[in-house]
């Protein structure tokens, strides 16, 4: 039963599509990993007919402070009301630009620019500060005091080198006239000459204590003219951090969460029993929290929700036109786990254990080293929540093994071929194979489309989101460089298989040089982080060449994809 208009002014929406064959889930959706029910499909569907018509995809949403054109996270969130009526609720994370409809949308926690917001009017209070800084350190007077007295201090040191330089010299020759005059001389011709050496010597120290004291003098008169410009600067900052942060703290008591229980926390009280103690700029702003808090404060009953990226991708992020992602782990997790309280939700899939009675299989072992064929979905090293691992299986199966055991990681998703060293001295020896990079990696992986050229090389930098951690971002100010070969081997019906050669071992290189548009623009099939779900991740360790840790002899080692 779908909700009829006229009951209600609620910003909800009736679904057009006939959804009267479709069963409603079982429990609420678990919002960091899931697929979205057959419900909020046909919602974020109608949604998107909804943004086709009123924002083409290709226009964006906004303009990034680049003013490069980007989309925007929307989210869908299926209600239901006390009449058992069935509709859905719609929003958007963040903002959109002034000009831009949002009377579809459910409104946002707090509204930071209501025309009579404090946030507004403490903005304009930080502005006025910025422009009171910016007019100082522009001033004519203080940019040529600085210039001055940077030249001024240029002056002193050089000055004070060359006395140095001089009385240096001077040192010297004393020191000669002393050897002269000790073998020339008797010892009291001597002591009088040697007197009058050492009343040169504190004469030179006088004039260079002297010397330097001027200098001082200069800078500080100098400094003392320079200081007033730099001290009202100073005291402007303080001012305004001081203002920002009270500003930041009243804004974040304006973020009250309520939960399915009508139970109702601040933004800083959740964030306080976190390890991030403070909540992150914009938490509470995403699409999820806003669907939530709407539907408990008109006595909505949450029934499924997804969220999706609409318009082209930002520069740093991977997020694909249409796709849908889970929230965010960094700014909605501590507010979200709040906020499904008193609903029963899905279990959290991350807590299941993939690999259980999942064998490994071994391709080559002698008394140094075990080579394996990792399985997709099976951790290579203890997670937080599953114990189950690669290092578990191998430290069971040889406890007489010394260090470390594990050398080289793939990811969980991710199979292939691992590298397992039985004693210290082979893990030392392998492990600075892998640090020199002397390794030789292959890896086959069937991308989710088709890359516009046959081979060649990816060079983006990569770091982690943290805001969205395992995630990793393309960031060329703070990403560490990563490098990766490529080749096509097949160009299939919708899928293209492609050989990689990492350079470097960044987390995820792989996968978000394939997605990332400006390396393939393909994202990996079945790479749920950074394109669309499928089967498994269709990414595997073909390959490995090494140098033997004992014998020295090279070593290739293979195993067929399975693709």
């Amino acid at each position: 039963m779908t909700f009829n208009p006229s009951d209600s002014d609620l910003k909800w929406e009736a679904f057009t599509a006939d959804i009267s064959t479709i069963e409603l889930p079982q429990k609420f959706t678990f919002p960091f990993y899931y697929e979205p029910h057959a419900l909020a499909k046909i919602a974020a569907a109608e949604l998107q007919q909804f943004l086709n018509r009123e924002w083409a995809p290709e226009l964006g949403i906004f303009k990034s402070e680049e003013e490069t054109v980007v989309g925007k996270m929307f989210g869908v969130l299926v209600v239901r009301n006390k009449q058992n009526q069935l509709g859905y609720l719609t929003a958007y994370s963040g903002k959109l630009p002034s000009g831009k409809q949002q009377s579809r949308f459910v409104p946002p926690i707090f509204d930071l620019f209501a025309p009579d917001s404090f946030f507004l009017e403490g903005e304009k209070e930080i502005n006025a500060i910025n422009f009171q800084i910016e007019t100082l350190e522009q001033d004519g007077r203080f940019l040529q005091l600085k210039d001055e007295y940077v030249i001024l201090e240029q002056q002193a040191k050089q000055s004070i080198l060359a006395k140095k330089e001089v009385l240096k010299k001077q040192k010297k020759e004393r020191k000669k006239q002393r050897i002269l005059l000790e073998a020339s001389t008797d010892s009291l011709v001597y002591q009088e000459y040697n007197a009058d050496l050492i009343k040169q010597s504190l004469r030179d120290k006088h004039e260079l204590n002297v010397l330097v004291e001027e200098w001082n003098i200069r800078l500080d008169q100098h400094f003392a003219a320079l200081n007033t410009f730099e001290s009202t600067i100073c005291k402007l900052r303080d001012f305004r951090k001081n203002k920002s942060h009270a500003l930041q703290n009243r804004l974040f008591e304006q973020y009250q969460f309520l939960n399915a229980l009508s139970q109702r926390k601040d933004v800083l009280t959740i964030f306080k029993e976190t390890a991030l103690l403070q909540p992150p700029a914009a938490a509470g702003d995403c699409a999820a929290p806003r669907l939530l808090q709407y539907a408990y404060q008109n006595h909505l009953e949450p029934i499924a929700m997804a969220e999706f990226w609409w318009g082209p991708s930002p520069k740093s992020e991977i997020r694909k036109h249409g796709y849908f992602y889970p929230a965010c782990r960094g700014k909605c997790e501590p507010i979200l786990n709040y906020m499904l309280q008193g609903l029963t939700v899905d279990d959290n899939p991350l807590l299941v254990n993939p690999a259980l009675g999942v064998d490994l299989e071994i391709i080559y072992e002698d008394a140094d080293m075990v080579v394996i064929n990792k399985p997709a979905e099976f951790l290579s090293v203890p997670g937080i929540y599953i114990q189950d691992s690669v290092y578990q299986r191998m430290k069971e199966r040889y406890p007489k093994a010394t260090g470390p055991l594990i050398i080289h990681r793939l990811d969980m998703a991710t199979s292939g071929i691992l590298v397992i060293a039985k004693t210290k001295e082979a893990h030392q020896h392998l492990q600075a194979q892998f640090i020199n990079r002397s390794v030789k990696k292959r890896y086959v992986a069937l991308l989710n489309g088709f890359p516009k050229d046959d081979k060649g090389e990816i060079e983006l930098p990569l770091r982690v989101d943290l805001d969205d951690r395992p995630r990793q971002l393309v960031c060329y100010e703070y990403g560490k460089p990563a490098q990766t070969q490529w080749q096509v081997i097949e160009r299939r019906k919708q899928h293209t298989l492609v050989h990689f050669w990492p350079i470097t071992g960044r987390t995820h290189q792989l996968r978000v040089h394939a997605a990332h548009n400006l390396g393939l623009g393909c994202a990996i099939l079945g790479d749920d982080l950074y394109g669309q779900k499928s089967t498994r991740l269709f990414l595997h360790a073909e390959s490995l060449e090494l140098t033997h840790p004992t014998n020295l002899q090279k070593m290739i080692f293979e195993a067929k994809h399975p693709f």
